[in-house]
């Protein structure tokens, strides 16, 4: 009975309409809607079809007895309604919708489209041109590659190709990954790979056991590694494994060394130097074309010696140019790999900073470090201005970001410097990794380094950036 009321409520409403307004809402009631009325509702049908045919000269509701006849009568009207698309109703019982949430849509959306996915007809990939699978492959993610050289053996051939790692050449520089060491074991890297924010562990198995090298520089995809006692130099790719121990030194150098990469070219193939420098001046070439050391000349006069060189910053590298940080005088040395000419910049740092070291980004040169004022700590980015040969800040991390170091002693190590930099924050209660763009100046947290099926978080003790390649040969 309820319903009943309600129904006739609503056609009571309707009727109100009607008579306020006039109009009708542009539907019709023939025949074929089936309607079963009740003998008390059938004597209206006649004037419904009759206004319906005069519908354009008089268009007028016609009224129905809602005192009279079952609730079945009601609803096969007012369905009826509903069907020609004029009266928009809500279902009975049935809530009005509501909005669902991000997560609700995006897994009916991930849903959906797995149940849509269609399998590739063999009949049309047969006939793919094959000259087209090294250059689509040469464009996949790095990571993706390595399941696709499990298809067959032809695709995991493609490290040897030529004509493969021609189409990888032309392909843009990816971000950067980084290889890095940590202080649980020194003998094996870990890469991280920020597109994809995963830690990699690759086994390089020619690396010495029974020395601790690190990384100190790279260039084209390839490593370059040191042994802590300054002796013997390794270059190797860490995706496809290819090695080298370069020769021996013709000087013995037995303090510690800042080291910097070029290529000869646009890619390995045309050959890479690598570059040694010691604080009192001696230095040293490597051609891997030659696959010897070279003593270039001496260093020049107007280069303040000791070099009292920084050895918490990597060398950074534009061009063909090597730029290594000192600290008295406060500045910059460099070094054309090309020329052989060594140059001097008195820079002076900025006040209050501490664990300052050189980056770059598109043949800018930057310099990152923590800046401390009495218990507040924060890591700003400076660009180096080349007109005036000063410092000039343009960014630092967030303050909220910072507070977490407010009262601590920390320290900063950055692990790459190529555009995407890799900060390692570290105190007694905190070890903490962000990487910073700085193209986008975009701050981000890094996933805990984590060696597979172990749960103990590693610490980073250094490392270096490169730019993966799949066909980098050492």
């Amino acid at each position: 009975m309820e319903g009943l009321a309600m129904l006739r409520q609503l056609i009571g409403q309707l009727q109100e309409l009607v008579e306020v307004y006039g109009s009708h809402p542009h539907y019709h009631l023939q025949q074929h809607h089936h309607l079963h009325l009740q003998p008390s509702l059938q004597f209206q049908l006649p004037l419904l079809n009759h206004h319906s045919q005069q519908q354009h000269q008089h268009p007028r509701w016609c009224p129905i007895n809602v005192d009279e006849g079952s609730p079945d009568d009601y609803y096969s009207f007012m369905m009826a309604a509903g069907k020609s698309g004029s009266l928009k109703m809500l279902e009975p019982c049935k809530p009005p919708p509501t909005k669902r949430s991000r997560k609700e849509r995006t897994r009916g959306k991930s849903s959906g489209t797995t149940n849509t996915t269609e399998p590739m007809e063999q009949h049309i990939w047969k006939d793919f041109p094959e000259d087209l699978y090294e250059a689509v492959i040469a464009r996949l993610p790095i990571a993706t590659f390595f399941r696709f050289r499990t298809v067959c053996r032809k695709w995991n051939s493609l490290l040897d190709s030529e004509s493969f790692s021609q189409h990888c050449a032309e392909v843009p520089q990816a971000t950067p990954w980084f290889y890095t060491i940590t202080h649980e074991n020194v003998n094996s890297g870990a890469m991280y790979d920020p597109s994809l924010k995963k830690w990699h562990h690759p086994t390089i198995s020619s690396l010495p056991t029974k020395l601790i090298v690190l990384p100190v520089a790279s260039a084209g995809g390839l490593v370059c590694f040191l042994d802590i006692g300054n002796r013997n130099f390794y270059v190797c790719n860490p995706l496809n494994q290819s090695f080298k121990e370069l020769p021996a030194r013709s000087v013995k150098v037995w303090s510690r060394v800042a080291v910097g990469m070029t290529l000869n070219g646009s890619s390995t193939s045309e050959g890479y130097k690598i570059l040694w420098v010691g604080c009192d001046g001696e230095y040293e070439v490597y051609d891997s074309v030659r696959n010897s050391w070279i003593r270039p000349g001496i260093m020049p006069s107007s280069v303040k010696l000791p070099l009292s060189l920084n050895f918490r910053s990597q060398a950074v590298s534009i061009d063909d140019t090597l730029y290594f940080m000192r600290s008295d005088p406060e500045g910059i040395v460099s070094y054309d790999m090309v020329t052989g000419i060594w140059k001097q910049f008195i820079i002076p740092t900025p006040l209050h900073l501490t664990d300052h070291t050189l980056a770059e980004c598109g043949g800018r040169i930057m310099l990152v470090g923590l800046l401390t004022k009495n218990a507040a700590t924060c890591v700003c980015i400076w660009e180096l201005q080349k007109m005036t040969l000063l410092w000039k800040e343009v960014d630092r991390m967030p303050n909220i970001w910072c507070l977490e170091f407010y009262g601590k002693h920390v320290r900063m190590t950055c692990l790459g410097n190529k555009g995407l930099l890799m900060l390692s924050l570290r105190s007694r209660q905190m070890n903490r990794l962000v990487t910073y763009n700085v193209s986008s100046r975009e701050w981000l947290k890094v996933p805990g380094c984590v060696v597979p099926h172990g749960r103990k978080r590693q610490w980073i003790a250094c490392g270096t950036a490169f730019y993966p390649c799949l066909t980098a040969v050492a």
